[in-house]
């Protein structure tokens, strides 16, 4: 920060009335930027938004020493697309893509299309993605895991690759290094339809979709991951310290199965739901240590948030039971239209540039990251680069009164459920939450009305856990007085519901 004049660290007013091009060319000392992007962490999971049966200290610093977005969305509610989402600023929904993918799947993000990766090359940033990928590789299905895996990360941006391919309950249970599996080996290939020499925790699934690769196999060990992971963070943060770098830092927690380390288990009063999360705290406080102890903090955009919201998996049952609500007061959870699908934590900590201990209420995207990253290093997108994208540095570095979004467009798993939000209005185009609809308690799937009973959750189409026969078709939540959708208002506002059919019509149509 030493190329930082004292009178622009110490006026905050200052900052907040800068001009974005102002602010790039004050900014000498190019900051790095850190994304985390946790997995399925609900709104609800952190204790500043109010979690009581977990602790986040590393999570509640960082709110405290920066700025917390209290109205921010993932612009899928659905893991995959999200991802999609954030890295290409691209509604995922241009591209029909609106679930999860699996070990088969080719590269969902075409190489000629620029992502947060690219975009910090075009400044000479170091680029790293460590963590789960999932978007799959190369461009012929089924993936072949035996050869190099390409096209993939490394032809999107990133100067390194070390994560979990596809994700941590599903095969193939193997760590990826740039091209290759870790410890495959020519005489051992991984082979279709073989059980895998994996360990067995609930919710995980697909291990008899793909085996062989003992070495391979023998190196991931669940509840090791997040340490691992963590360190090879840690390890490129110190080998690219000395030139400003780009870090996705992607953790597989608290994606199921729940496989917290040793440490952590039995630690929070929500099983082993809440010790995951107790681990990822963790994890996030080792990246800020490191930071602090290589002399970088100053100089580091640093960001905090989720893929989706939290899901109601047997974990996630368990932990509702002890009464712990994975996305708060929020309806819904992972995969649904509604809010507690895509309502997740933001957090970001710019010393310097960033108030302290502030929060906002914008209504912004992770699909917001592209064009806010790219006003930081002063390039102007052009064509179909981040065009669903908008600028929310003002909102990071201010408080700006006028709304930085017109709109935002929200998929769930369900194209039927294809959700608007503008300004104080939530339209979703079906009925339900559009996400999970297994009925009974200890299912992997359970959620949508089937789950009312169990979350004690309300809404106005829902009764005794199924849906009215004489509900709207669709639904339309005025969120300024009724922010947790409990009253359908659509049939009230046949024009606001006009309005914002036709909307979605023309964004798509863009």
């Amino acid at each position: 920060m030493k190329n930082i004049t004292t009178s622009f660290l110490i006026t905050g007013l200052f900052v907040a009335c800068l001009s974005v091009n102002s602010l790039a060319q004050i900014i000498k000392q190019k900051p790095n930027i850190i994304i985390i992007n946790a997995d399925d962490l609900g709104y609800g999971d952190i204790g500043i938004q109010g979690a009581t049966k977990v602790k986040t200290p590393a999570i509640n610093r960082l709110a405290s020493e920066g700025k917390r977005f209290t109205d921010f969305h993932a612009a899928s509610a659905v893991c995959s697309p999200s991802r999609y989402a954030l890295l290409t600023g691209r509604y995922p929904v241009r591209r029909n893509f609106w679930n999860p993918i699996f070990l088969k799947s080719t590269l969902k993000i075409a190489t000629n299309r620029m992502t947060l990766a690219n975009l910090m090359q075009k400044a000479n940033y170091k680029t790293a993605i460590i963590g789960k990928w999932h978007l799959g590789f190369g461009n012929k299905q089924p993936v072949n895991w035996n050869k190099p895996l390409k096209p993939g990360p490394l032809e999107l941006g990133f100067d390194y690759y070390f994560g979990v391919p596809v994700v941590n309950s599903h095969p193939p249970f193997v760590y990826v290094e740039n091209h290759s599996v870790v410890g495959l080996v020519p005489e051992d290939p991984l082979v279709y339809n073989k059980k895998a020499k994996t360990r067995y925790f609930d919710e995980k699934f697909g291990m008899d979709e793909i085996g062989g690769a003992t070495a391979a196999h023998e190196k991931y060990k669940d509840r090791m991951v997040g340490t691992v992971l963590k360190d090879k963070a840690i390890s490129w943060i110190k080998e690219n310290k000395t030139a400003p770098f780009f870090l996705y830092f992607a953790t597989t927690n608290i994606h199921h199965p729940f496989t917290p380390a040793p440490q952590f288990i039995g630690t929070s009063e929500a099983g082993p739901y809440g010790d995951f999360i107790h681990e990822l705290d963790w994890m996030i406080s080792e990246i800020v240590k490191t930071l602090e102890e290589e002399g970088l903090s100053e100089n580091t955009l640093l960001i905090v948030t989720s893929d989706n919201g939290g899901m109601l998996n047997r974990g996630g049952q368990t932990a509702r039971e002890a009464d712990h609500h994975q996305n708060g007061a929020y309806l819904g959870f992972k995969f649904d239209a509604w809010e507690g699908g895509h309502r997740v934590p933001f957090i970001a900590k710019w010393p310097g540039k960033i108030t302290p201990g502030t929060t906002s209420n914008q209504v912004v995207s992770n699909v917001d990251l592209f064009a806010t990253l790219a006003s930081i290093i002063d390039y102007k997108p052009k064509n179909d680069e981040g065009p669903d994208s908008v600028d929310m540095l003002p909102a990071l570095l201010g408080n700006p009164k006028e709304s930085l979004r017109e709109n935002l467009l929200i998929s769930p798993s369900s194209p039927r459920h294809l959700a608007l939000r503008k300004g104080k209005w939530m339209f979703i185009s079906g009925k339900g939450g559009g996400g999970f609809g297994d009925r009974n308690l200890g299912d992997h799937t359970f959620g949508n009305a089937g789950a009312f009973p169990f979350t004690k959750q309300v809404n106005s189409d829902i009764e005794n856990g199924r849906i009215k026969e004489d509900a709207p078709i669709g639904q339309l939540y005025n969120l300024e007085i009724d922010p947790y959708e409990s009253k359908n208002v659509y049939n009230k506002h046949p024009e606001v519901v006009a309005e914002m059919k036709e909307l979605i019509k023309k964004i798509l149509n863009k």
